[in-house]
């Protein structure tokens, strides 16, 4: 579509070639994207012939990473990708940290659909670890990577979720938005203080003991992941943890003595150190958080056919919109343009002067070429960037084609060597003032411009009137040519001139030879002028009279 919207819209060949080569390149690297994430898709190997849920599953997907995932998977190469989908949510494991990012970008290689619900889980066990520094820089490292992913613009949700060695079953979680910590056992939800006065006696000691152990260990967590997760001034993770969540089971890691954990309940509770419990003591219970999935974003996306069907017809739509304005667009400006140029010839009237005609013929060839070019859209069609049924040039042909068959040229002028180029009568000696009826005192002068003035074959007599600026335009064409005909009706008859040596043309205000802004110039503006010119066949009658001998000029004018 973006190729076909070049063809339409009128470019340069400069222009064109660039956005051609523009679109190519684009394709390529999409077609190279493509491919790489095809590769990538090959590259995600999953264990046992387990495949990955449909596009369209609509609960979350949780990244695994951490401690103690081989309790949680089944025996599985790390090479292999292990998953496990419960009612609520589908788990991926992360063999380890470092790979959190690649293993996002190939889940997403393989289901795009997948970018809005797309979680990751961090599993702690503080006694699996000795070292607080080593578990430190596995947060770090996790931080990292959810950083890495979140530039990708996916916004990756986090769920921190850490075994407790406690003798109380059930999650107790840290929710975002909540500042308080709940309970979430047997499908209840309640609040810490409410599920300790929900036991009497012994439970009710036993959950006590919990409840301080569960604080002392939730303080050393935030410490320890506060500045990592929390942000820190980095934009990419400054989003906190979801959820963070303690599971009352046995470490599903390696057991640890003297763990990180032990020495922070001893030394911030005093408490005695307590030793490992084993699993059979405690009811069995699945150690993925599906109570805490409800808090993470999830989709019910429509098949990626459907979006990209939907996105095609907007592409479509978007590109006939386009085409359409283009056309309209361009049958404006050729509108815009004939009419300006049949305006422009109108305005230059026939005349006798060399740059009027030349503009005049400059301007015709303008409109035989506009002609041209419609009569060649007619024979053929109109172009595409003309079309779709906006194509509005049909409608100045015929005015056109009239004006270039109207066109007359005005004779060619050419002074005779031996004549004078010009006789300036005075118009208020010939007329009075706005008529155009000859005076009385008009005839003297009339018969000094007639004197040595004898029609011959070859010379035609011009004879135009010009009036200076006062009244208006159209008035003053009109007065000046009734001016010039009373002096070729005089001439004709007085010296027995046939009209065919005659040429009567009047210009108004139009050809001033001075300024009109005085009385004086305004004076000489005001006049009539006879003009000897060479013409072809003009006077033929009068040669004729005269036997065929042409008559000489005899006299010289100065007026």
């Amino acid at each position: 579509m973006a190729l076909v919207l070049v063809a339409i819209v009128p470019l340069a060949i400069g222009w064109r070639v660039l956005c051609v080569m523009t679109i190519v390149s684009l394709l390529a690297l999409t077609w190279r994207r493509m491919a790489r994430r095809k590769g990538q898709r090959s590259a995600l190997v999953l264990a046992n012939g387990s495949s990955l849920p449909p596009a369209s599953y609509p609960h979350p997907v949780l990244l695994v990473c951490g401690d103690g995932l081989g309790g949680l998977f089944e025996s599985i190469p790390d090479e292999h990708l292990a998953l496990r989908v419960t009612d609520l949510g589908c788990y991926v494991r992360v063999p380890c940290v470092d790979r959190l990012n690649g293993f996002a970008v190939q889940i997403l290689a393989k289901r795009p659909e997948w970018d809005g619900q797309l979680s990751a889980m961090l599993v702690v066990d503080a006694c699996a670890h000795s070292d607080s520094a080593v578990l430190a820089g596995q947060v770090r490292r996790f931080s990292n990577q959810v950083a890495m992913v979140r530039k990708r613009g996916i916004g990756l949700p986090v769920v921190v979720m850490s075994y407790l060695q406690t003798l109380s079953e059930g999650w107790f979680s840290w929710e975002a938005g909540h500042p308080r910590p709940v309970v979430r056992e047997a499908g209840d939800c309640v609040s810490l203080s409410e599920w300790q006065q929900q036991a009497d006696g012994s439970v009710q000691a036993a959950r006590l003991a919990a409840c301080v152990q569960l604080q002392s260990t939730a303080q050393w967590l935030a410490q320890l992941m506060t500045p990592d997760l929390s942000g820190n001034g980095r934009a990419q993770t400054s989003q906190p943890p979801v959820a963070v969540a303690f599971v009352a089971r046995p470490s599903q890691g390696q057991w640890v003595e003297r763990n990180v954990w032990q020495r922070w309940l001893h030394e911030r509770t005093a408490l005695s150190v307590v030793e490992k419990v084993p699993a059979s003591t405690l009811a069995a219970q699945s150690p993925f958080p599906d109570v805490l999935l409800h808090l993470l974003p999830t989709s019910a996306a429509r098949p990626n056919r459907f979006r990209v069907q939907l996105l095609g017809m907007w592409l479509f739509v978007l590109a006939c919109i386009a085409a359409l304005m283009s056309s309209a667009w361009q049958n404006t400006l050729l509108m815009r343009q004939v009419s300006d140029d049949l305006r422009r010839y109108a305005a230059i009237s026939p005349s006798l002067d060399a740059e009027d005609s030349a503009l005049r013929e400059r301007a015709l060839a303008t409109l035989r070429q506009d002609a041209l070019r419609l009569d060649d859209y007619y024979r053929q069609g109109e172009p595409w960037s003309l079309g779709f049924g906006l194509y509005q040039g049909e409608r100045m042909r015929a005015p056109l084609h009239a004006a270039i068959s109207g066109h007359r040229r005005p004779a060619t002028v050419s002074a005779s060597a031996d004549a004078p180029e010009v006789i300036r009568l005075d118009s208020l000696s010939l007329f009075g003032s706005g008529s155009a009826q000859l005076s009385v005192e008009s005839t003297k002068v009339l018969v000094k411009a007639l004197v040595g003035i004898q029609a011959q074959p070859g010379w035609l007599i011009v004879i135009t009137g010009h009036t200076d600026t006062t009244g208006t335009e159209e008035h003053n064409v009109r007065l000046s040519r009734a001016r010039a005909g009373a002096v070729h009706e005089w001439m004709a008859r007085m010296g027995d001139i046939p009209d065919s040596c005659f040429a009567v043309q009047g210009f108004g205000a139009s050809q001033p030879i001075a300024s009109n802004d005085t009385e004086r110039g305004r004076s000489m503006n005001r006049r009539v002028e006879i003009r000897l010119v060479r013409e072809p066949g003009a006077c033929a009658s009068s040669a004729a009279r005269s036997g065929g001998q042409p008559k000489p000029h005899s006299a010289a004018f100065n007026f």
